[in-house]
């Protein structure tokens, strides 16, 4: 997707006169949709900690034997699930509460996952305040991966090789994502700043030792280690795949821009189409659109808010992008490729130049 750079957008894209946003949110509310759902939450928490619960005993029941990778993988998809949970927390989804909200989210955060609630939080609403700004959004900050043809050209070290093969690996680099969010919370409470960086640190270590005890009394030490590794690569690849699809691919900004909230969430973010089961499986975060125009919607009434939001979009001229799960895929690392071939034209012009 073309980078918008300190330019005015297109004439479809400019704000308004009077706020477009509010009049959709009229439409929104008007429908019941901002709506607390406690039913709902009541049964999909309930419904998780049985699963969570009966895992482990599954795992303790089987015992010492290599059939556990199989529990592994099982395991992964749950702990995704109760991430899906920790993220309509970190939302206020379930409850109003902010402080009620950041207590819970230590138990599906720190607690289940070994991920730090606190980090993460402030993470996740950096990147929904600026979707997709390579100065401001840490979804898109330089790293490994160069999200845009301008990030390629400042890219340095390991980035330069990376990113000129980044298409290729960028599935293979997600089994890793979950021992980085592990890593992640662990830094996040070994300095200070973090708020209740003590209950935070606690929960964390409950978990490991905990996550830890459990696979080598249970496991032999093989074992223990390659369960810990299957575990995590399924979580991560898992998390990464339902995630990549929201921005991944789609315009990104630097500098200043015109754009209101209203053209600024949609034209950054994907929705990926689907049944119940992608609703299930991606944890509502395929209607990213509606999601990140009211993050604060329950994610069981973002299949409702979807028909409400396009037509508006459609009314307005704003571009509303939509897709199957696997186009989506296609479509994040078609943009990734393209993105790293100012690397590669520069690694075939260094080849020329020694030949």
């Amino acid at each position: 997707m073309t980078l918008i750079a300190d330019q005015a957008p297109s004439a479809a894209a400019r704000p308004k006169t009077g706020s477009d946003f509010a009049e959709l949110g009229r439409r929104i509310n008007a429908a019941g949709l901002m709506n607390r759902r406690p039913a709902y939450y009541v049964i999909r928490f309930a419904a998780m900690a049985a699963v969570f619960i009966g895992g482990w005993t599954a795992f303790a029941l089987i015992g010492d034997t290599w059939l556990q990778m199989f529990t592994a993988a099982f395991m992964a998809l749950v702990s995704a699930q109760i991430a899906f949970l920790g993220h309509d927390l970190a939302h206020r989804q379930v409850i109003r509460s902010r402080a009620t909200s950041e207590r819970m989210g230590w138990f599906t955060g720190n607690l289940a996952n070994g991920m730090g609630y606190g980090w993460w939080n402030d993470k996740h609403n950096r990147h929904h305040a600026n979707p997709n700004h390579e100065e401001l959004d840490p979804d898109v900050a330089p790293g490994l991966f160069v999200w845009s043809k301008r990030q390629a050209g400042f890219a340095q070290g390991i980035a330069t090789w990376f990113g000129k093969y980044q298409a290729q690996l960028f599935f293979p680099i997600l089994t890793l994502e979950g021992l980085n969010l592990n890593w992640s919370g662990i830094k996040s409470v070994m300095k200070p700043g973090l708020k209740n960086r003590g209950m935070e640190a606690l929960f964390l270590a409950i978990h490991w030792a905990a996550y830890l005890s459990a696979l080598f009394i249970v496991l032999s030490p093989g074992k223990a280690i390659v369960f810990l590794l299957v575990h995590k690569a399924v979580w991560g690849l898992y998390m990464g795949s339902v995630f990549a699809p929201n921005h991944k691919g789609m315009p990104t900004f630097v500098g200043e821009t015109e754009l209101d909230f209203l053209r600024k969430q949609v034209l950054t973010s994907r929705n990926v189409k689907g049944g119940w089961f992608t609703n299930f499986a991606l944890g509502g975060l395929n209607y990213q659109i509606e999601h990140h125009l009211f993050p604060a919607m329950p994610s069981v009434n973002l299949a409702k808010a979807q028909p409400i939001v396009e037509e508006f979009c459609m009314e307005k001229d704003i571009p509303y992008h939509a897709t199957g799960l696997i186009q989506s895929w296609r479509e994040a690392l078609g943009e990734l490729h393209e993105h790293g071939e100012p690397l590669r034209a520069a690694a075939r012009a260094a080849k020329a130049a020694k030949a």
